[in-house]
């Protein structure tokens, strides 16, 4: 009859903290295994050394390397590999023999461990039973005394071997964060947490629960001092009040055409590290309500009155979000805000653009590549432009053929433009061109069609609508799945 295999959670390093059931465990087992690196200390073997008998069959599982080089022709990762298939043989050997085996693991078997790789090989074949236990990362939040992450905010864990850029992007969209495997990689770390704006709240915990702990302000921590078995973290920001910045900022945000999934990483730490945000109601909505943090929300036809005000939030010191759906910078508060920022009072105040997902490029992704090759982006809105104006541009966009994106094509009190425009269109296209009718792509009440220019209903149009008019090389194609895919040719004939 085989033994069991168990994988022993120890703890994060102070002995006290291992389980009753993990102490229960290696008590009753024939081998105790524990991973070391070539200078053969375990701090595995160090942590459960008080509940080891003599009479324990000791079976150390030695790294043939840890952060060195090797000769070993599959490189770093052969040679591991090598090892964890070697090390699983030993244990099932005595799994084989009908002996109890127990693994021992720092911190939890499942969180960053390496018995996971000998649980992988062997969980199969064997009868196998993991004991949790106490993570790095609870006994740093219990030793800082700061809450880690509360109510709906988001927990993020990181390996500090990320690349920087990895890092710096998701700390910047999490509320709170840990990044373990520091050491060598403490350099970089500390570089993403300033590159996402959060190094003055990010604070540093080596070898919690050991004697040789230690806890800092991660920005006050020399990199040469930094050892392996330690962790960055961002606590919660809920209570712990927000940093007084030395001047204040204007960043307009666009969050896309839709809700959060349209977001960047940029965007939503943006969003996540203001002090006021400011916008259009229905484009504050989609944002997450967050502690401490101010809304401002206003009608859609304010947009100069919204912009000043968030310059004059700014100069007093507060970090201000305008939030602007699809891109900011098209047909949005961008235009708006460095309008007022240009004023002389405001010369003085930071301000930021951050891109979005546009509506043109939302709408075209669902049926495929509309906007492929070159095309002209055109609001058929006659309030800020006379209708002139308009015309001349469709007039010009369809001599050169070019694909276009008609934005504000609608509302309930311009209702005759999109037929004027349609009937343009026509004297220079073919009735049988395609154009994408898309509107409010991504969120709950989507709805996109494919129809033909000449039989174009301007009923279905409205504000939250875009539409896509095809070139004379544009593609409408049905497939086999019934499904109707719209492209544009990246060459054009005889080229």
């Amino acid at each position: 009859m085989n033994g069991k295999l168990y994988g022993v959670g120890l703890g994060p390093g102070d002995p006290s903290l291992m389980t009753v059931r993990a102490v229960e465990v290696i008590a009753e087992a024939d081998v105790v295994a524990y991973h070391s690196a070539r200078h053969k200390r375990s701090i595995a073997r160090s942590i459960a050394e008080r509940h080891l008998r003599a009479d324990h069959i000791e079976e150390p599982l030695v790294y043939p390397v840890t952060t060195e080089t090797t000769d070993h022709p599959g490189g770093y990762r052969g040679a591991m590999e090598d090892f964890y298939t070697e090390a699983s043989a030993r244990l099932a050997a005595h799994l084989d023999a009908g002996r109890t085996v127990a693994v021992l693991a720092e911190g939890d078997p499942l969180f960053y461990g390496s018995y996971m790789h000998m649980h992988k090989r062997l969980a199969d074949r064997y009868d196998t039973e993991v004991i949790p236990g106490v993570t790095s990362v609870s006994a740093a939040a219990a030793r800082l005394g700061t809450p880690l992450a509360e109510g709906e905010e988001v927990l993020t864990i990181l390996p500090g071997t990320l690349p920087e850029e990895e890092l710096a992007a998701r700390l910047a969209t999490t509320d709170a964060a840990v990044v373990m495997k520091l050491g060598r990689t403490f350099p970089k770390v500390r570089r993403a947490f300033e590159q996402a704006g959060k190094l003055g709240r990010a604070r540093y915990v080596e070898r919690a629960t050991m004697e040789q702990e230690r806890t800092a302000r991660l920005a006050d921590v020399d990199a040469d001092s930094v050892p392996y078995f330690a962790v960055a973290m961002l606590p919660s920001q809920v209570d712990a009040g927000r940093a007084v910045p030395d001047a204040g900022e204007v960043t307009v945000v666009g969050t896309g055409p839709a809700g959060p999934l349209w977001l960047t990483p940029e965007s939503r730490g943006a969003l996540a590290d203001a002090d006021d945000l400011v916008g259009y109601t229905t484009y504050l909505e989609r944002v997450p309500v967050r502690p401490g943090q101010a809304r401002h929300g206003s009608d859609n036809r304010v947009e100069a009155e919204r912009a000043e005000f968030a310059l004059q939030l700014a100069r007093r010191g507060r970090r201000v979000a305008v939030v602007s759906g699809g891109d900011p910078g098209v047909f949005a508060m961008a235009t708006a805000v460095l309008e007022v920022a240009s004023q002389p009072e405001y010369h003085d105040v930071p301000v930021r653009v951050l891109p979005g997902v546009t509506a043109a490029n939302a709408a075209a992704a669902r049926v495929g590549a509309p906007l492929g090759h070159d095309y002209a982006t055109i609001s058929l809105s006659d309030r800020l432009k006379p209708w002139e104006i308009v015309e001349e541009r469709l007039r010009a966009a369809a001599s050169a053929d070019l694909v276009l994106a008609l934005y504000n094509p609608g509302s309930r009190s311009r209702t005759w433009q999109v037929g004027r425009a349609r009937d343009l269109l026509l004297e220079y296209r073919d009735p049988r061109t395609p154009v994408v009718v898309a509107r409010d792509v991504g969120g709950p009440e989507e709805r996109v069609s494919i129809v033909r220019l000449g039989e174009l209903d301007p009923a279905v149009v409205d504000m939250r609508t875009v539409l896509l008019v095809g070139s004379s090389q544009t593609v409408a194609v049905a497939r086999g799945d019934g499904e109707t895919i719209v492209w544009t040719p990246r060459r054009y004939p005889d080229a």
